[in-house]
């Protein structure tokens, strides 16, 4: 399995409970609508101006995340109006698609993925229900589809993956990198096998060191500190010092991406046999979605608000607090999570020099773990810049 999100869902439950197998807090009698928001007072876009998708996009656009409402998909849940519902059933939320202060004419709907959706890939959802007209896919996972369902990306939303390797510091004596955390041959414990085989490859871990048994709980790190595991730089630091009272202290960590994890995170897809048919409204919608992650972090409270609200309504076991929110807008900001196209200096842009060395990196790793029958991909199908406003970026 690739990593584009691993199951991380009971992450803070133990700051309620002692260190015990833990279950999802199933609902039970829920009814399908939760409670929504208030009332929609925005203007309306000017009429077939960029800002209007009435009349180029379905009239609910329906965006598919990849695991549950957290801040790192901020740009999708910011455009979701006053005028909001709730479904506890399917597990969505729906408003008035509102971007930079205005009703853009349509709906727009968000489904969280996970255990939501049973753990499916976002390429197989949106195949599965051509309904969904974006999809957050990490380009691992989306050169995993390739094949049976290929998806294309149009935007980038994280310019850098968090996705991280912690381990404690007072265990590994200081360590400040993989590499220093790694030596002594303690397991590196992950829910899948693509970022371990790249650091098998670079020599930083051994194969004996690599561990699948992931569950998504603290439980194995609180009570066996000399193992490593993965975790998210806008979550796990936050949550193991602050919300695990077992542990409450600080975690050290390095960012994958340092050492060769250079994928697109939860970068923004449309199914490849839909692109054309789909272009007048991506032609608007992309800079929308270009422009929204800058405003989410921004002014990220309104929308972390309605996140941690969305966790509580849908009743699934995961728990994520307004805490963990802010904490996950900062770690973007001050880490440099998200930022304009290195390349381009174009928020959002696809590097195609970046794509390329992504392939050549994950391709053979992908075929020997697998998941895909040969690495002979071109880089180009997996993205287009087409839609993209080159005058917007963070400093503009």
């Amino acid at each position: 399995m690739t990593l584009s999100r691993p199951r991380r869902a009971l992450a803070t439950s133990l700051a309620l409970v002692p260190l015990v197998a833990l279950g999802a807090c199933a609902s039970e009698g829920t009814t399908d609508a939760g409670s929504g928001g208030g009332d929609l007072d925005v203007a309306a876009a000017e009429a077939d101006g960029p800002l209007d998708l009435s009349g180029v996009c379905p009239a609910t656009v329906v965006m598919q995340q990849d695991w549950q409402p957290e801040s790192e998909h901020g740009a999708m849940y910011s455009l979701v109006g006053a005028d909001y519902t709730v479904d506890t059933d399917t597990k969505s939320v729906t408003g008035s698609l509102v971007a930079q202060g205005v009703d853009t004419g349509v709906d727009v709907e968000v489904r969280p993925g996970g255990p939501n959706v049973n753990f499916q890939p976002v390429p197989s959802l949106m195949y599965l229900d051509d309904s969904i007209l974006l999809g957050a896919v990490t380009t691992d996972a989306q050169i995993t589809a390739l094949a049976d369902n290929p998806v294309v990306t149009v935007a980038s939303q994280l310019t850098t993956s968090p996705q991280i390797v912690m381990w404690d510091p007072e265990s590994h004596d200081g360590a400040t990198t993989i590499e220093e955390a790694a030596a002594d041959g303690d397991p590196l414990v992950s829910s899948g096998d693509v970022f371990p085989r790249l650091l098998e490859s670079q020599g930083i871990i051994t194969e004996s060191q690599i561990d699948l048994s992931y569950e998504g709980t603290p439980q194995r790190f609180v009570s066996d500190p000399a193992i490593m595991q993965q975790g998210f730089a806008t979550a796990e630091p936050y949550i193991y010092e602050n919300e695990i009272p077992q542990w409450s202290k600080p975690v050290g960590y390095q960012l994958l991406a340092d050492v060769g994890y250079s994928v697109y995170p939860e970068a923004l897809t449309v199914r490849a046999d839909t692109l054309e048919e789909n272009a007048d409204c991506l032609a608007r919608l992309v800079p929308i979605m270009q422009q929204s992650q800058i405003d989410y972090l921004a002014d990220p409270d309104t929308t972390n608000e309605l996140i941690v609200d969305l966790v509580e309504q849908y009743q699934t076991g995961w728990t994520y607090s307004t805490g963990v929110a802010d904490f996950s807008v900062q770690a973007q900001k001050d880490q440099g999570l998200v930022t304009d196209d290195p390349a381009s200096g174009v928020f959002g842009q696809i590097d195609p020099e970046r794509m390329g060395e992504i392939v050549d990196t994950f391709g053979p790793i992908l075929v020997d773990a697998g998941q895909i029958t040969s690495a002979d991909i071109d880089p180009e199908s997996l993205y287009t810049n087409e839609f993209i406003d080159d005058s917007i970026s963070m400093g503009s």
